[in-house]
């Protein structure tokens, strides 16, 4: 059923413009709890999922316009940029808590993946055709 889809990479390109907004908004969020010494918040945790949430739909919107047989020149941007991003993400749930809550792993981390989303969406850019 899935292979029956076609997904037109337009798509892809929308989806990538969010990818960008919601790593930014991360950063600034992260950024600005770590400038006033405040805790990051529950509603801070819920944009970092939210996030993660739309690099991994992404992430598989990726895979299956490579499964269609688009972009097979951009498999390592592809493979190696949606799950970089995912990755910064992951590592700051992975650190001790109180590392966490500082302010400045989440800024830092949500820093890199930001300039990983970005690197990657300007590479995946200069190889769309036209």
């Amino acid at each position: 059923m899935i292979d029956e889809l076609w997904l037109p990479p337009r798509v892809h390109m929308i989806v990538g413009s969010a990818v960008l907004v919601t790593t930014l908004a991360s950063l600034i969020v992260a950024f600005l709890h770590k400038l006033r010494g405040r805790e990051l918040r529950r509603w801070v945790h819920a944009l970092f999922i939210a996030t993660q949430v739309v690099i991994a739909i992404q992430l598989l919107i990726g895979i299956k316009l490579l499964d269609q047989g688009l972009g097979p020149m951009q498999l390592y941007v592809h493979y190696l940029g949606g799950t970089g991003v995912l990755f910064f993400y992951l590592l700051l749930y992975w650190l001790p808590a109180a590392h966490r809550r500082s302010g400045w792993s989440a800024t830092v981390l949500t820093g890199l993946a930001f300039a990983f989303a970005l690197m990657t969406y300007t590479i995946g850019e200069m190889y769309v055709p036209g």
